[in-house]
């Protein structure tokens, strides 16, 4: 979620910065309308939309965390739930986005009360079709809907021209303009960018208004009736107010200004590279925020797929590093099938006929010494790791060498023949004298019993952390 909000400021960034670019200063009023209404929803559209041409060439990574067999000194290992983390960290955000809302929406309704009081204070007029308000002892002007206030102190005159103008924004429905931004606001109350758009948006109503109005008025009488009109200007951020001090340059210059050409219409253009640029980055970006939230979502669910699919990631998570044999196993899942290649009906035959099975996937496992053979397969799971266990906390050399110290970690891996025999040792350790001592710990196992697939005895791969810590 965090990384589709994000994205969605940054598309907007992008599209506000076109607009001033490019856009701003021409007087295609009603293009530019329409690109500020647009481009929003764009940016909320956008980073839904993959294009899978473009997915299926980005790789997946697959992590897996190790567990550790602990020798020597107890060692204090705290196991974080990452879910629960993650599940209390969405919560949190959730509320104070609720909070946000909550604010926001509160505020909007102190300003519609604020309308209403306005209302009740005035006069009601009807002038050609339309309700003018007239305020007592002030001489504010401005629009909302269908609903034109203006102080009672202004002129005739003033007002003439002050209705004129308003009717346009009344005619062309302006206040649902500003009321669109206004929504995006209470729920987007942590974009910035969504204000800009509402200012820019409310600035371009007014030189559409003025616009029409001077198609039937003298240009030069109408801006020098803004100058010499000062009136004052509501805070309510939705209505189309007719006079602010820091807008009357700009609006004048604009009434001045001569019809851009329309070949200057091809900058709208712009759009189809912008659009198809963020449609590429959408789709080779990789939302694990959003996947992980999407991933639980479905767990949560009762269908069979979902449910072995998270037993899976439970049981990797908790075994550790995954053996060659696993590895494949996962890839061969994962693999799509090429015209000539060899049909498997199951990852047991695939795995049988690559040689070694994994520990984690044997019908029957290999039997350690004075494990009862009666038992389930997961408890003899169980009862050969727990004796593997013992066998290297109670023979293992962790003074090999006196200048090693501190936490030390190998990674070991053996192979259980058909025989039942312990062969094929290796390790891997930061120095030669732990990797050496751990083969010779790992050699001394005794012989087992095989483990059998498909009623036939087969070599089973097991590999193994050591984790110890040497004192100096």
């Amino acid at each position: 979620m965090i990384h589709y909000i994000l994205q969605i400021i940054a598309f907007q960034l992008v599209f506000l910065l076109v607009y001033d670019i490019f856009l701003k200063k021409e007087t295609f009023f009603n293009w530019n309308r329409l690109y500020l209404l647009v481009t929003p929803i764009l940016s909320f559209v956008l980073p839904l939309i993959k294009i899978d041409a473009i997915r299926q060439q980005i790789p997946e990574n697959y992590i897996v965390q190790l567990p550790a067999v602990i020798i020597g000194e107890k060692t204090n290992e705290v196991l974080v739930n990452t879910n629960n983390v993650s599940n209390s960290f969405s919560f949190e955000i959730i509320h104070l986005w609720y909070l946000g809302i909550t604010i926001t929406g509160t505020i909007l309704l102190v300003k519609l009360i604020r309308l209403y009081l306005l209302k009740q204070r005035g006069v009601t007029k009807i002038i050609e079709g339309h309700e003018i308000i007239l305020l007592p002892k002030t001489d504010v002007a401005f629009t909302f809907f269908n609903t034109i206030f203006i102080g009672e102190t202004l002129t005739p005159t003033q007002q003439k021209t002050i209705i004129a103008h308003e009717l346009i924004h009344v005619q062309q429905y302006h206040s649902i303009d500003l009321l669109f931004f206004e929504i995006l606001r209470i729920i987007f109350w942590f974009n910035p960018l969504v204000y800009v758009y509402q200012n820019r948006t409310a600035v371009l109503q007014e030189y559409i208004a003025d616009a029409e109005v001077t198609k039937a008025k003298n240009k030069k009488d109408y801006y020098q009736s803004l100058l010499s009109q000062v009136f004052d200007t509501s805070v309510v951020s939705f209505t189309n107010t007719f006079f602010k001090h820091s807008l009357i340059k700009n609006r004048i210059i604009m009434i001045q200004k001569s019809k851009s050409k329309k070949i200057f219409q091809l900058k709208y253009l712009l759009l189809v590279p912008l659009v198809f640029g963020m449609l590429v980055y959408t789709s080779c970006s990789d939302d694990k925020t959003g996947v992980s939230e999407e991933a639980n979502q479905v767990s949560s669910s009762d269908t069979e797929i979902m449910t072995k699919i998270n037993e899976l990631s439970e049981a990797i998570m908790k075994k550790g590093n995954l053996t060659d044999e696993e590895k494949r196993a996962l890839d061969f899942l994962a693999t799509e099938a090429k015209p000539g290649d060899k049909v498997y009906t199951s990852v047991d035959e695939y795995l049988e006929e690559t040689e070694s099975i994994p520990f984690a996937v044997i019908e029957k496992v290999p039997v350690y010494p004075g494990c009862d053979t009666s038992q389930e397969n997961q408890e003899l799971k169980k009862c050969m790791t727990d004796a593997i266990t013992k066998h290297i906390i109670e023979n293992f050399n962790t003074k090999v060498e006196k200048d090693i110290s501190g936490r030390q970690r190998i990674s070991v891996q053996f192979k259980i023949d058909k025989s039942g025999n312990v062969k094929d040792v290796k390790a891997r350790a930061a120095h030669p004298e732990l990797e050496n001592e751990a083969v010779r710990v790992v050699s001394l196992l005794p012989k087992m019993k095989p483990g059998e697939q498909k009623g036939k005895k087969v070599t089973v791969v097991y590999a193994l952390p050591i984790v110890f810590e040497i004192n100096e």
